[in-house]
């Protein structure tokens, strides 16, 4: 279909959702014949480089994506939509954000791989911000967040940032932190890297999966065995660096719930990054699937979708166990979800995607434990909605959820928590 035909035709009036991409360098004037229904507005893939500064006539525009386009500036006109909550300029040439171009209702701010040096103080008022999305950037420093109590995803991979702020490591709400890339979280190059695996030892036989930063493929390897194998789409993904994830996954070596890696790739014909994994068996799916556009921070799962106690007990304590195991090793997740961890009938789960991992500076190792905590006890309140009451287990996630960080338990004590016989014969 011809979308941009259908709206100048007037085909497309009390439409509630727009996409167009079709190298549009100029505004279409005739989306505001669908102000008054218009709800999701995606201009991805164009060539625009401003908006019009009478934007905010989509006074029920609740979604904006602008990403892949030619902007060089957050356009002010963004910040004079009342009701506007998501805005996405990815892969744009972004270098200046206005103090007036964010909205008043900002909930889900996506400027991930631009080109931007700083962010203006207004961006400290948005205190509906649930999920700030800024990796691939130039940023040294963020302005304060402090009042944003309700910021819980932050990605500033791939920066310049020397110190991480107090402010930051004391918000209430944060669970979910992406920060390798920058000198504050250096992680070990892929020369320094044992287990190298040449391009051409490896026969790919099957495209297994594929994700926003990367391919996966079933693949033979020698001796005859079959791994899967993750090829990098790009040098740039929302989380951070390609190189990032495969150091973050070659160092935190084995666990019984961790998706094993066994090696970098060496030689790919396009210098592509890629990491030789385990080859999971087909029984393990993922907990569940990841979070909408609506749900913001909160992964999707079946509306039926239940647990035995023994398997909801069993399936915490083995992601518990596995994030134990990183943060002995310095290394954060980043992305703690169930959407991220494969489960089989029994309950053993294995969590995988490095993507978000992150070397953190071993000063600040308690509090950024303490963060990654609150991001368990997230996955804690979903396991407890779906299986039979347990005061206990409710107890345990209300501490992982404590607004003061260091009253938070560390991961050690979860697992022993989760381990006493008491609660697992319940």
């Amino acid at each position: 279909m011809d979308a941009l035909k259908d709206l100048r035709d007037g085909k497309l009036a009390g439409a509630r959702r727009l996409d167009l991409s079709c190298s549009l360098t100029e505004f279409p004037r005739e989306i505001f014949d669908l102000a008054d229904t218009l709800e999701v507005l995606n201009l991805t893939g164009n060539q625009l480089t401003d908006l019009p500064q009478d934007l905010g006539r989509l006074h029920r525009l609740k979604i904006l994506f602008c990403s892949q386009n030619r902007f060089e500036h957050l356009p002010e006109s963004v910040g004079t939509c009342p009701n506007l909550s998501m805005v996405g300029f990815k892969s744009n040439q972004i270098q200046t954000v206005s103090e007036k171009a964010l909205p008043a209702n900002l909930r889900w701010l996506i400027l991930t791989d631009n080109q931007i040096e700083e962010l203006p103080t207004s961006l400290g008022r948005s205190t509906h911000l649930q999920k700030l999305m800024l990796s691939g950037n130039r940023l040294r420093t963020l302005p304060s967040l402090a009042r944003c109590e309700n910021l819980e995803m932050i990605r500033i991979a791939a920066n310049d940032v020397h110190e991480l702020p107090n402010w930051l490591l004391a918000l209430p709400s944060l669970s979910w932190l992406a920060i390798a890339g920058n000198p504050c979280a250096p992680a070990p190059s892929l020369d320094s890297l044992p287990a190298g695996i040449p391009w051409d030892e490896l026969e790919l036989t099957q495209l297994i999966g594929e994700g926003a930063s990367g391919h996966i493929h079933r693949a033979e390897w020698q001796p005859s065995r079959s791994y899967a194998v993750k090829i990098f789409k790009g040098t740039m993904t929302s989380d951070g660096l390609p190189d990032c994830e495969v150091a973050a996954s070659l160092t935190a070596g084995n666990h019984p719930h961790m998706i094993g890696s066994i090696g970098h790739i060496t030689g790919h014909p396009s210098g592509a990054p890629g990491l030789v994994m385990e080859l999971i068996s087909p029984e393990f799916t993922p907990l569940a699937g990841p979070p909408s556009l609506d749900s913001c921070t909160r992964d999707i799962y079946p509306c039926d979708h239940r647990f035995s106690p023994e398997v909801a007990l069993r399936i915490a304590t083995g992601l518990a166990s596995a994030a134990s195991h990183l943060h002995r090793h310095g290394i954060m997740h980043g992305d703690l979800y169930a959407h991220n961890a494969l489960c089989n009938a029994h309950g053993h789960c294995l969590l995988g995607d490095f993507g978000a991992a992150s070397f953190y500076p071993s000063h600040q190792a308690q509090v950024l434990e303490r963060i990654e905590v609150r991001a368990f006890g997230i996955f804690l309140s979903e396991l407890i909605t779906r299986t039979e009451p347990n005061p206990q287990l409710a107890e345990l996630q209300a501490r992982c959820l404590h607004a003061d960080v260091s009253h938070r338990p560390t991961f050690d004590c979860i697992v022993l928590e989760l381990r006493r016989e008491g609660l697992i014969n319940r």
